[in-house]
């Protein structure tokens, strides 16, 4: 999720060094496989900066038949989850990651991969990580984004979009039901008092900001911060996945095959997940200037369909959680943009931490309803 043209290159650590390690740690977690081994380890470097990826293989002998099966880990990256940590219980990214897939899979109401236990224990991989069973089916791509190339432009048709799009929404509406407290997550209550409330996380991402930030200025981002704070809704809490988007599921025939990348997961109206899921929209075409696929569901269409699955209204405050989504990018921006530079991806000069397309996208949102901004 960054604005540069190309996928951020990153060094990666020798895979052959990961496969031993993963070797002796699957042995660990299967001691039932006979003649278990890792193999064909795969660690792209074209990958965000929100957590590192290795894809890996298993095969062992299973009731006298060899067997084998596709995993991922995902392990923490060296400083940390971009989005803005909600409890001290939440300071490891991909174990905020665990904990709430973990815990959706149990519910049942959305299809999570198996995972494996997380592992805290630095000697394995140098970082804490786990391990899910790798699910196949295709990914709508961010660079080039899916909307100007890949499988949805050249391979879909109108009605496999339309399918599409309307099982993510779908996804989101019953992520929308689920109840946070019979799941136990008060982990992730902010003020740790059994009340969340929404203007926890306006406050987390003020505070967020001003620390990321340091000594430089964005007004547009301050500025969205206190038009959030002077019209917040009152809604009742739920679970926000946080990153709603087509390229956090895997589709199998255009159907839902898995629900990923969680980090950003919070206690909070579910309303924000739409609203994430429409800026999404928004930026993916009309701020590429991408020509709308046919059979994709309006702006409008995919509310309406959120709307009837969840049993709740969001229609005359999209707009709201449009801009809501905007702030949270345009935030994670500054963490993101200040990783490039030290890196060495960007010169500190021409850094995205503040100037950069989520940030225009932010201003103009903000100019439709009228907010000045002072320069």
């Amino acid at each position: 999720m960054s604005d540069v043209d190309e996928a951020p290159q990153k060094a990666v650590a020798d895979p052959e060094t990961y496969r031993e390690s993963l070797d002796a740690w699957m042995k660990t977690q299967m001691p039932q496989a006979s003649d278990l081994r890792v193999h064909d380890v795969d660690m792209p470097r074209s990958t965000g900066f929100s957590n590192e990826t290795v894809f890996f293989s298993t095969t062992f002998l299973e009731s006298g038949r060899s067997t084998t099966r596709k995993w991922v880990a995902r392990i923490e990256p060296p400083d940390g989850g971009l989005f803005p940590i909600q409890t001290k219980d939440c300071e490891i990214s991909c174990e905020v990651q665990h904990r709430i897939m973990s815990a959706v899979r149990e519910t049942g109401l959305a299809p999570i991969p198996e995972m494996l236990p997380f592992e805290r224990d630095l000697s394995v991989l140098g970082r804490p990580f786990f391990v899910m069973e790798f699910i196949e089916g295709q990914i709508p791509a961010d660079v080039p984004r899916y909307t100007q190339a890949g499988f949805l432009v050249d391979e879909a048709t109108p009605a496999d979009r339309e399918t599409m799009v309307r099982e993510a929404c779908e996804t989101m509406a019953t992520l929308a039901g689920l109840d946070w407290k019979a799941m136990g997550l008060d982990w992730l209550d902010v003020q740790g008092k059994g009340e969340p409330a929404f203007r926890d996380q306006l406050l987390l991402y003020r505070d967020y900001c001003v620390t990321e930030l340091a000594d430089r200025d964005h007004p547009i981002i301050m500025a969205s911060l206190d038009w959030l704070d002077a019209n917040a809704p009152e809604l009742a809490m739920g679970i926000s996945w946080g990153d709603s988007r087509l390229g956090n599921i895997i589709w199998q025939d255009y159907r839902c095959a898995s629900v990923c990348d969680w980090e950003a997961v919070s206690l909070c109206p579910p309303e924000a997940d739409i609203g994430w899921f429409v800026m999404f929209d928004r930026m993916s075409y009309e701020d590429l200037e991408a020509p709308r696929l046919a059979g994709f569901p309006t702006r409008e269409e995919q509310v309406a369909i959120w709307e009837s699955r969840s049993g709740r209204e969001v229609a005359d405050t999209i707009d709201y959680w449009e801009i809501f989504g905007a702030m949270r990018f345009d935030a994670i921006m500054i963490k993101l943009g200040d990783r490039m530079v030290r890196a060495g991806i960007l010169p500190e000069e021409h850094s995205i931490a503040v100037n950069n397309g989520t940030t225009d996208a932010l201003g103009r949102l903000l100019e439709r309803e009228g907010v000045k901004i002072s320069k």
